[in-house]
């Protein structure tokens, strides 16, 4: 009976602390508990967080309940008696100007299941050092965490303050956060499936059903048929994980302890319903009925093969798209939008047409194999199909290459100030609204004049790669018509030394109807999309905080430093500032030669290169939410 009683009391104090909208401290976790809810952002996936006011003016501090007032605005106009518009409290409460001010407004962060509390504010507020750390000792001595809070380091500013030995705080930086993070959503989403587990390397001769959701003891280099997919290793943003999965619009989710999880293994085999959020997953055994995608109407491709030209894309060639693909059509986009906006493009840039690729493939000894892989009842026979897509790709790599193309392309380069060529793929079957095919096909380096690195081994090599297992499955799963693909290549000079590279995606893809683009960079040639096990790239979200700012006039949101680069700052904020116009300016553009009426963000590759660290922009395309 006392049992009872003390759980009656419990509960009703839980009730009550949750029906409060603030209050002055926070004396145990309980009290942070009832008033806990989720971040404005989505950076990271385990943090739950409650938002704190400190009233200049009245000298009271408020925290207050973050699951029924979602803003510090909302808070100072209905609590507060705040009667100005968002405008003028954005411009005078996140300003470095402490005369302006009427709060100090931060927010109290905890990773879930550690004892790391974090103390942040955000990352457009200028407050200056001192009001920092008088701020962060009213919540420190206010709240029950004591020594255990840090102050989190989110920005540029607060970096380079950091740098300088300025602060006399605890201050941490995004490691400190994403070490911890044992869940991620990679792509959101449902499905109803059969839970099955297979190892990566099973992959290469084991083909899962299509009803299944399958976890995986890694990052999968081809991704398979399945309802759903559970992998144990975190992805960057923009990995080719997590926009094939977009594309297909299926669930999957990063989960570090997979392998520790027996509710999980009791799941293994049977049906299950699997859902993924932004910061929870769901699994659960269900009855209800596994739906099947309909994929017998194909997608029909253009191919135009009437032109034998190498195509010079200084200039916008004519629905160039129909006989030189997408990503060299854009490319021919980006060089004219460089003309008066301050980025370069790869030099030298050109295009092989379609025709040569048909051409080559038209051959006996390659046509005969396409024709069987295609027609062959075999053909869902895993091993069966490898075999023949790998008999494909070495048919089109022994075959001589027309050697009227070879002295073109020797005619075309022979002035060039390059004598290394990247030579990059431009199918009718990527870069496209619907099917983006990150990932699927090669990009292979050839030297002027080279008998070991030539450029009739670089062409080939791409054009082999229209038959690798990842890019034939995806286009199988998208219902493309595999006789219809056909192949143009970008070529244009090689980056062999660059500093860094990255993705800008031209959207705030961690907070829903909130402005800004989302940046991934990573230090050298070392890749963003396809990182190397236990690498962190540099990642950040650069918004306004108010509409009509000038250009200049932006924020930078730090989710991630690069441990490649001890996790310091890779991008200077004038290279920050440069990116952001010239995506911005990118975006717009882009837009008007796509000759599309409804608006989306775009996908743009950036590389920095040479001592003068020049911004290069080296591809564009629609990004596929």
């Amino acid at each position: 009976m006392q049992k009872l009683v003390y759980s009656l009391i419990f509960l009703f104090l839980t009730a009550s602390l949750s029906a409060q909208r603030f209050r002055a401290s926070l004396p145990d976790y309980e009290s942070y508990k009832a008033f806990k809810g989720k971040p404005l952002s989505d950076k990271f996936s385990n943090i739950e967080s409650v938002k704190i006011v400190y009233d200049l003016r009245q000298k009271k501090m408020y925290y207050f309940n973050s699951q029924l007032i979602s803003h510090h605005y909302q808070f100072a106009t209905e609590y507060l008696g705040y009667d100005k518009d968002i405008d003028v409290f954005n411009n005078e409460n996140y300003s470095d100007s402490e005369k302006d001010r009427d709060y100090l407004l931060g927010n109290l962060n905890h990773i879930k299941g550690t004892e790391k509390w974090i103390f942040e504010l955000a990352a457009s507020d200028h407050m200056k050092v001192s009001q920092i750390e008088w701020f962060y000792n009213q919540v420190k001595n206010s709240s029950f965490i004591g020594d255990n809070l840090k102050f989190y380091l989110n920005d540029p500013e607060k970096i380079a303050l950091f740098q300088e030995g300025k602060f006399k705080i605890p201050c941490v930086k995004s490691d400190y956060i994403f070490n911890e993070i044992t869940y991620q959503q990679v792509a959101g989403g449902s499905a109803i499936g059969i839970l099955k587990q297979y190892k990566i390397k099973d992959l290469e001769k084991i083909k899962p059903n299509p009803d299944e959701i399958i976890i995986l003891d890694g990052t999968p280099n081809i991704l398979p048929e399945a309802k759903g997919m559970i992998v144990n290793e975190l992805q960057t943003p923009l990995s080719h994980l997590v926009l094939l999965g977009k594309n297909r619009k299926i669930p999957i989710m990063a989960y570090k302890n997979i392998d520790k999880d027996n509710t999980i293994k009791r799941l293994l085999s049977k049906k299950v319903e699997f859902k993924t959020e932004i910061d929870t997953f769901y699994l659960k055994e269900t009855t209800k009925k596994i739906t099947q995608k309909n994929t017998s109407k194909k997608k029909i491709l253009t191919i135009d093969n009437s032109v034998t030209d190498i195509i010079d894309l200084s200039s916008i060639p004519k629905k160039g798209v129909n006989y030189i693909g997408s990503k060299a059509q854009n490319m021919a986009y980006l060089i004219a939008i460089s003309k008066d906006t301050p980025f370069k493009t790869p030099e030298n840039a050109h295009a092989i047409p379609f025709y040569y690729y048909t051409k080559h493939i038209q051959k006996p000894s390659i046509s005969v194999l396409i024709n069987e892989l295609l027609n062959y009842p075999k053909k869902d026979s895993i091993a069966w199909r490898n075999k023949k897509l790998k008999e494909i790709r070495e048919a089109i790599k022994t075959e001589k290459i027309d050697p009227e193309l070879i002295a073109k392309l020797n005619q075309t380069f022979k002035n060039a100030s390059f004598k290394n060529f990247r030579f990059r793929s431009s199918t009718n079957a990527e870069d496209l609204d619907d099917f983006n095919g990150a990932g699927l096909y090669d990009s292979k380096t050839g030297i002027l004049g080279d008998s070991i690195k030539s450029f009739e081994k670089a062409i080939k090599q791409v054009w082999a790669s229209v038959w690798n297992e990842a890019s034939y499955n995806e286009r199988e799963l998208f219902g493309i018509d595999q006789q219809q693909i056909a192949m143009g290549v970008l070529v244009h000079r090689s980056f062999p030394e660059e500093i860094a590279n990255g993705v800008v995606i031209t959207k705030n893809i961690f907070r829903r109807n909130f402005p800004g683009f989302t940046v991934n960079v990573q230090k050298g040639e070392n890749s963003v999309v396809k990182p190397e096990k236990g690498e962190v790239c540099e990642q950040f979200t650069a918004y306004h905080i108010n509409e009509g700012n000038d250009d200049e006039d932006f924020e930078i949101d730090y989710t991630s430093n690069s441990n490649l680069n001890n996790n310091e700052p890779l991008l200077t904020r004038k290279e920050m500032n440069r990116l952001y116009i010239v995506s911005k300016t990118i975006e717009s553009k882009m837009y008007r030669y796509w000759r599309k009426n409804q608006f989306h963000p775009v996908d743009i590759e950036f590389k920095i290169v040479g001592e003068n660290r020049d911004l290069y922009i080296k591809q564009v395309r629609p990004f596929n939410e």
